[in-house]
């Protein structure tokens, strides 16, 4: 399949600002499951100060913010070719060992309600199938509702309030997997939602290392593995190492954030 994305992201601040200081991670790779037709990133406001990959092979874009500016609009552009692979991207690559993704983090790190829903999995000789149960079992646990949570929500605290989104239920899955002895990891990406061109957000889910196949997704938040609806575009421990805009402001101005956001095939 075929999928044509275009994202828009515009900043907007009440004063102007001294200097500002973005990393980009807004750029997909060609892979098992997805191959990159064209992709481009436009700036108005600001500028590319370097570009290079991270420890988790993510391309970053260091972007500046112009002197004085009151506003930045970044602009992602392209079409990618997606293939079905039941969730599998494959082999561990990369610079980083596998050993490196059984680390919890802040975000990550288990309580009292993660170790028992990681305690209460039923022993199965099929991984597939127990990452499988998990995802259900957090998808159960913590009810997709927008609006409820951020992005320094940790795992257990969206499952102490048993409400969150796509970021929360990733957050919950790598925490249990890594205690289930699985390295895990967050992805941030696109999905193409059946009913609509213009998405409310990109999308956010996990993949677990499983021996004999390598990387597997699963998408809690639709309890299902990525099929070719989905565009993959940065991994990492959890959320602030895929986060697909994070940085720096300073001065005292208060910022807005406007998205746009169009997948369609």
């Amino acid at each position: 399949m075929r999928l044509h994305i275009n994202h828009k992201t515009h900043y907007a601040y009440d004063q102007p600002v001294p200097y500002a200081l973005q990393q980009v991670r807004l750029t997909p790779k060609s892979g098992r499951c997805q191959a990159v037709v064209n992709w481009d990133i436009g700036i108005d406001g600001g500028r590319v100060e370097c570009a290079f990959d991270d420890q988790h092979g993510n391309r970053v874009h260091l972007v500046s913010l112009d002197g004085g500016q009151t506003e930045i609009t970044i602009t992602c552009s392209g079409d990618i070719d997606t293939i079905a692979t039941a969730g599998v991207t494959g082999p561990h690559s990369g610079y980083t060992p596998l050993w490196y993704f059984k680390r919890q983090t802040a975000l990550t790190q288990p309580g009292k309600l993660i170790r028992k829903l990681a305690s209460d999995l039923k022993e199965n000789p099929d991984p597939i199938a127990r990452l499988h149960e998990l995802s259900a079992s957090i998808r159960e646990a913590v009810v997709y509702e927008t609006d409820r949570t951020d992005s320094g929500t940790t795992a257990e605290e969206a499952l102490r309030a048993g409400h969150g989104v796509c970021q929360d239920h990733a957050h919950a899955f790598v925490s249990a997997a890594r205690l289930l002895n699985y390295p895990a990891r967050y992805v941030s990406g696109y999905l193409m939602m059946d009913d609509r061109v213009f998405q409310e957000a990109s999308h956010a889910w996990a993949e677990a290392h499983v021996p004999d196949l390598g990387w597997v997704g699963f998408d809690v938040s639709n309890v299902i593995s990525p099929d070719e609806r989905y565009v993959r575009i940065a991994t990492g421990l959890d959320y602030d190492e895929a986060a697909p805009i994070s940085g720096i402001v300073f001065g005292d101005s208060k910022e807005s954030l406007l998205v746009s956001l169009q997948v369609q095939q």
